[in-house]
């Protein structure tokens, strides 16, 4: 017999100006599990949490704790009552010590003075029930990112929260913070604490929550209350009203004459020289687990990082210099994985990124264009369907899929061969995956050669027409997309011991 829901969400509605954000939705949360919450960007994952922390009031439906409906006055009496939100940013004071975030609101005094051995055995006993061996009396601002994440955790658990929510609470750490955050989930739930989880990394879904709840346009698409025999395309189909297939989209194309060729390719990250080719036409996923050498090799291509060996040709040319000027002239295009850090220019105008590769060749006589620049990034803006309130708007207020099309175009902007691509789904939803999915495969049937990194399986096996395997800074295989299996390319990326054989 099912436990008796904790958390329930009882026909919540919310509209705001021109658009019904949540429309009668249900959700049930008992204690001791974790429930997905799925579905593209503004199906309505975010209103529900916000509800749920106090930080929106319903317009119509309830919210009970326990039995008990609560009617929250703001996000503070969400808090007091055990609900706790971990945002994907972070709601902590940089300046201020662990010990102080983590007690932030109620610190323990004696006689009005601050009782700091008190605050400090406090703060670590949170940090104990979570197996953090963190410094209370380090200031936030030095931690980082997946150590704030446990701060915030250890804030819910000081204040006894039954209901702990994470929003997207992976997206900026690697796997090895994903396996640890994870871990501490269970935990969690081990406790009997109600979870709320909300991720567009279905695998993570699959690894740690016990039901999930499909939103589509502010309702409930379905909920599974059991995972059991489900599918990640069951979960897509449910959210996009498609197949997975669909959503990759993949059509076989025609393949040119080769127009990118590594060979003996060394330098940082790189294990052993590297030969590689691309044909015109071609979309190779390059796959790998994290530290495989995926990233490395993509940068020594572009020469963002130094190569300190071999050579790279593009059609009949070598690329001379190794660096990105002279790849750039050479026709090769590289968007990052990091687009905050090393892609969009968050606080310049979404026409200033676009064009910022190009605004030499469109100035005249040294003198800017605007005009000139205004049509090349509009032209791009239809091309790629970039969704955006002007060409004026800041780069940083777009969605992450909107940013990824925006480093997409300021790339295509260039006489482009041969395109290099780093996780470039990394972040964004289903649906807006499915639309970069379609520009790779139409660039693909231009005739440009694409090679896309990613850690996800079905990805590279959705989208490529060859994968090429990389395991400890070396390719393992490349496997024809015909040939390949998750089973069998799995395998072939873990690693091996030094000096084993792989037979």
């Amino acid at each position: 017999m099912p436990s008796p829901a904790y958390l329930e969400c009882e026909s919540i509605s919310k509209r705001f100006p021109g658009v019904q954000a949540l429309d009668g939705v249900s959700l049930s949360v008992p204690e001791g599990s974790v429930h997905a919450l799925i579905g593209e960007n503004g199906a309505g994952k975010s209103t529900l949490l916000k509800i749920m922390s106090g930080a929106y009031s319903p317009d119509a439906g309830t919210i009970r704790l326990a039995g008990t409906p609560r009617a929250f006055r703001g996000t503070a009496d969400a808090f007091r009552a055990g609900v706790a939100i971990i945002y994907q940013e972070l709601h902590l004071v940089p300046r201020m010590t662990v010990a102080e975030n983590i007690l932030l609101g109620h610190l323990p005094s004696r006689h009005g003075i601050l009782d700091k051995r008190a605050l400090r055995k406090a703060a670590l006993d949170r940090l104990a029930e979570l197996g953090e061996d963190i410094d209370p009396s380090a200031r936030v601002e030095s931690l980082p990112m997946a150590q704030r994440q446990m701060v915030e955790i250890a804030k819910a658990l000081a204040r006894d929260a039954k209901v702990i929510a994470f929003d997207e609470p992976t997206s900026s750490l690697s796997d090895r913070e994903v396996e640890r955050l994870l871990t501490v989930i269970r935990d969690l739930r081990g406790a009997g604490r109600a979870i709320v989880y909300v991720s567009h990394r279905l695998w993570e879904v699959f690894r740690v929550c016990d039901a999930a709840t499909v939103f589509r346009d502010g309702k409930v698409a379905e909920t599974f209350h059991s995972l059991d025999g489900v599918t990640q395309d069951d979960l897509v189909s449910r959210m996009v009203g498609r197949s997975i297939s669909d959503v990759y989209g993949y059509a076989p194309r025609d393949l040119g004459a080769p127009v990118l060729e590594a060979e003996g390719v060394t330098g940082p990250g790189l294990a052993e020289p590297i030969d590689l080719a691309l044909s015109a036409g071609e979309v190779v996923g390059l796959f790998g687990l994290v530290g495989a050498g995926r990233t490395e090799l993509l940068k020594c291509l572009y020469g963002a990082v130094q190569r300190t060996g071999g050579h790279v040709t593009v059609g009949r040319r070598r690329v001379r210099g190794g660096s990105p000027e002279a790849a750039i002239k050479g026709g090769i295009a590289f968007c990052s994985e990091d687009r905050k850090r090393e892609g969009i220019v968050p606080r310049r105008s979404v026409s200033d990124n676009i064009n910022l590769s190009v605004r030499r060749s469109l100035a005249r006589l040294g003198i800017l264009r605007p005009g000139a620049e205004n049509a090349n990034a509009e032209e791009f803006v239809r091309q790629l369907d970039i969704r955006l309130a002007s060409l004026r708007q800041l780069a940083g207020q777009l969605s992450g899929g909107n940013q990824q099309k925006a480093l997409l175009a300021r790339a295509l902007s260039l006489p482009v061969k041969v395109l290099l691509l780093d996780e470039p789904t990394r972040g964004i939803d289903v649906g807006a995956k499915s639309e970069m999915y379609r520009i790779i495969g139409r660039l693909a049937g231009q005739g440009l050669g694409v090679v896309v990194a990613s850690s996800e399986l079905p990805e590279v096996m959705g989208i490529s027409d060859r994968i090429v395997v990389m395991r400890q800074g070396r390719i393992a295989a490349s496997v024809p997309r015909a040939d390949a299996t998750e089973e069998a390319l799995l395998k072939l990326a873990l690693p091996v011991a030094e000096g084993a054989s792989d037979g």
